[in-house]
């Protein structure tokens, strides 16, 4: 199954179901259902944004899980304009059919990377 590193708290907003789109600099041809993946870095200007813009409950830093596979979600499309309040672009993957999983510690890759024995 594929897998896509996801920085916190972008990935336990896919997991949650809050966020739809996934931004990305570069395109794919990728369609389906991969793991997502959450890797040791955090992005505290999103968190930051995230509180104060889209008014969400969300977890404090501390408590979001890191290094491994917290969830599944659908590829639909890879788009370069999207009405979705998430998309900035340049690049758009649409998600659907999020959810999360029991933490599976792994360690992630860059771009879209193939993981062995998970199903979900």
């Amino acid at each position: 199954m594929k897998a896509l590193s996801i920085r916190q708290p972008w990935a336990w907003l896919i997991v949650m179901g809050y966020k739809d789109v996934e931004n990305r600099t570069w395109p794919t041809r990728f369609r389906g259902e991969f793991l997502v993946h959450t890797g040791k870095g955090f992005d505290q200007a999103g968190y930051e944004w995230v509180v104060s813009e889209m008014g969400l409950a969300v977890p404090q830093p501390r408590e979001y899980e890191h290094g491994g596979v917290i969830g599944v979600a659908t590829l639909t499309d890879c788009v370069t304009q999207h009405d979705s309040l998430w998309f900035s672009g340049p690049y758009g993957f649409v998600l659907r059919n999020a959810r999360s999983l029991q933490f599976i510690l792994l360690r992630g890759r860059l771009g879209f990377f193939d993981v062995a024995g998970v199903s979900v």
